[in-house]
């Protein structure tokens, strides 16, 4: 008997494991692994590690961010020169067609829980904003589509001749705006054949990137299929378009980028105000205390959902993520390491150091392992932990992780 190992010895006789969501509103604590991963990820990307060679900093490298189109005026808050301006000011502001004058003088705080409601809701384009989140994901692959395309005709190359002689790799996440539609933040990198280990061509430069990067988001749409009396719309990102290269000192530097993308890699709707769960077709919005807001884009995911031409989109699935239906954190193959691959880093290191301090034996390859019984315990927190939690936090604690005995 080389270990032995029971849990009678545990707190309440249970094993207790981390959840792993990457939710922040949900386990602050496994979050914030996710979190740390992510940064990492990203930043080996932009500066090297974690398997990727230093050399990769030469490479072409931008900071992209694509928006939403919009969909109606929503309260804003808006500094310059470090003074809040008003949200709406308009001297001669319209009345719109059910009473609401379009105008607003408030200069918002960045806690106003306004922030990103309508001026009108009756005005609103919900449908529009719900189908938008829908097909952001589309859009984003047409995105890297046309990419991919610009490049080989910048380079005289077809699609096939363009694998051999350059690669596109990218990571990119989702942010939720206030007013409840997903935006991308992405870094879109330029490496040659090999991948980060290969330099891109000499006429694929930072600039050229820009150049294409700008061609393409102008370039692509999606469209929502016609449905009873409405047509079909045409779906493309917003206006506002930022590009900007990552260097490795100034304002915008890796570590900047790293930060950024990984912060926002833990967070989903909750902003808006919405559920972090799914929501049945049978609550009771009006149980759940949401704001009108959040409440109409729910309601119109719903809604949409039960019309035949779009049943593909799933709505009913994510009404609590307001339509969207993507992966809020992605990356191509050859961008860095892999998230497996650091969990799997952090499990070996903690391995080594419990057969260390001596807490577990050296096995060999001949040790035979005999588990006993493990008997599923339950999910969530004990109510002795949710006290010790409470008064730890000073506030309530969601159930959010799981145990085994």
């Amino acid at each position: 008997m080389l270990h032995r190992y029971t849990t009678r010895q545990e707190p309440d006789g249970i094993l207790r494991l981390p959840c792993k969501t990457r939710r922040a509103s949900r386990c602050p604590a496994c979050a914030e692994v996710y979190r740390a991963d992510t940064y990492h990820l990203i930043r080996a990307g932009l500066v090297g590690g974690k398997g990727v060679p230093e050399t990769v900093t030469a490479h072409p490298t931008l900071f992209v961010t694509l928006t939403a189109p919009s969909f109606g005026t929503v309260h804003a808050r808006r500094e310059k020169n470090g003074k809040v301006l008003p949200c709406h000011a308009r001297r001669d502001a319209e009345t719109c067609p059910h009473g609401h004058v379009m105008s607003c003088t408030v200069k918002h705080g960045p806690d106003d829980p306004r922030l990103g409601e309508p001026l009108c809701p009756d005005c609103y384009d919900y449908t529009g904003s719900v189908l938008f989140n829908a097909l952001a994901p589309l859009l984003w692959k047409r995105f890297g589509d046309a990419l991919r395309r610009r490049l080989a005709k910048l380079g005289g190359l077809t699609l096939k001749e363009l694998r051999e002689h350059l690669t596109l790799s990218f990571a990119k996440v989702a942010e939720y705006q206030r007013r409840g539609v997903v935006h991308f933040h992405a870094v879109i990198r330029l490496d040659g054949p090999d991948g980060p280990a290969a330099p891109p061509p000499a006429w694929a430069t930072a600039d050229a990137l820009a150049h294409v990067v700008r061609q393409a988001a102008t370039a692509v749409t999606a469209k929502a299929p016609a449905y009873d009396d409405e047509p079909e719309r045409v779906l493309r990102w917003g206006e506002q378009l930022d590009v900007r290269p990552i260097t490795l000192d100034g304002d915008l530097t890796d570590q900047a980028v790293a930060g950024y993308i990984a912060k926002y890699a833990t967070k989903a709707a909750e902003c808006v105000g919405t559920l972090d769960r799914r929501v049945n077709p049978l609550d009771d919005l009006d149980a759940y205390n949401l704001r009108d807001h959040p409440k109409r884009l729910i309601a119109e995911c719903l809604r949409l959902s039960a019309i035949a031409e779009l049943a593909d989109l799933r709505l009913v699935n994510w009404a609590h993520m307001l339509g969207f239906r993507g992966h809020f954190s992605t990356r191509s193959r050859r961008y860095s390491t892999t998230l497996g691959e650091l969990r799997a880093d952090r499990e070996q290191h903690a391995r080594n150091d419990e057969i260390t301090t001596g807490r577990l034996p050296l096995f060999d390859e001949d040790a035979v392992l005999v588990i006993s019984e493990w008997t599923y315990a339950g999910k969530g927190y004990s109510i002795g932990d949710q006290l010790i939690a409470a008064a730890i936090t000073g506030h309530g604690v969601p159930d959010t992780r799981a145990g085994a005995r």
